[in-house]
């Protein structure tokens, strides 16, 4: 299934949670701060922009936002918070699309640039983010780590969250970098709700140098947007790259 399959109008009804998980102000306030903070007096490009989880409060934090996003149907989500002038969206793929102007940031969060499944994809997407900043601009990228300690031999799959109603769990392709991430939602009812969405991986290391064939040094590395330290068991990291010069 395409990625603009996936993210379709029903995907993107059931997409925000407000107050709750990646949207409860726990998680989202230190992005949004984080962010703020790094785009300075500049404009930010979130790439994979969504229904607008992060680019809505960051531009309520006075803070330029344009997107770039590949679903219709999300962007339509948006649009019932936020119209086309406050948050200008252009319809595309993250690796190739363009978006007019120049920025001091853009942006990835929660693991969107694994859901390009080819590695010279994922390439181009640092590629794309390098062309739209100015000197000394940075891309920040979100992305898990891939959990592959857990796997004995023989086993292809983790299960990473198990709660009432809930069960969620990745299928690993260890040859391809692959990983299917399966949702199952359950109700009082025998039937399950499933939503699966594929991904390519990427270990910190080969993201460095992904970064590094686009002109990028890697600026800080962190655990979660409040600046935990990294270490070898966190289970995610936000990593801040920087093009040479100065904003």
């Amino acid at each position: 299934m395409e990625q603009k399959d996936i993210w379709d109008a029903e995907t993107a009804r059931n997409y925000d949670t407000p107050g709750t998980g990646m949207f409860a102000p726990e998680v989202l306030d230190p992005t949004v701060d984080r962010l703020a903070r790094l785009a300075g007096e500049g404009a930010a490009l979130e790439f994979a922009i969504g229904t607008g989880r992060v680019a809505v409060p960051l531009a309520a934090r006075g803070v330029p936002v344009t997107g770039i996003e590949l679903s219709g149907p999300m962007v339509e989500q948006l649009r019932t918070k936020a119209d086309d002038t406050t948050i200008p969206v252009v319809i595309g793929d993250m690796a190739t699309t363009t978006a007019p102007g120049e920025y001091t940031l853009v942006y990835l969060v929660f693991n969107t640039i694994s859901n390009l499944l080819e590695q010279d994809q994922q390439v181009a997407c640092f590629r794309n983010a390098a062309r739209h900043l100015a000197p000394g601009g940075r891309f920040v990228v979100e992305l898990w780590v891939p959990e592959l300690r857990k796997l004995p031999p023989g086993r292809t799959a983790t299960v990473w969250q198990s709660t009432p109603g809930y069960i969620g769990l990745d299928t690993y392709d260890v040859l391809r970098q692959h990983v299917v991430s399966h949702h199952f939602h359950f109700d009082g009812t025998r039937k399950a709700q499933l939503f699966r969405s594929p991904h390519r991986y990427i270990w910190p290391a080969e993201l460095d140098l992904m970064a590094q064939l686009a002109g990028f040094e890697l600026e800080s590395r962190h655990a979660d947007w409040a600046g935990s330290p990294f270490t070898a068991e966190s289970p995610s990291h936000v990593s801040v790259y920087r093009l040479p010069g100065a904003v």
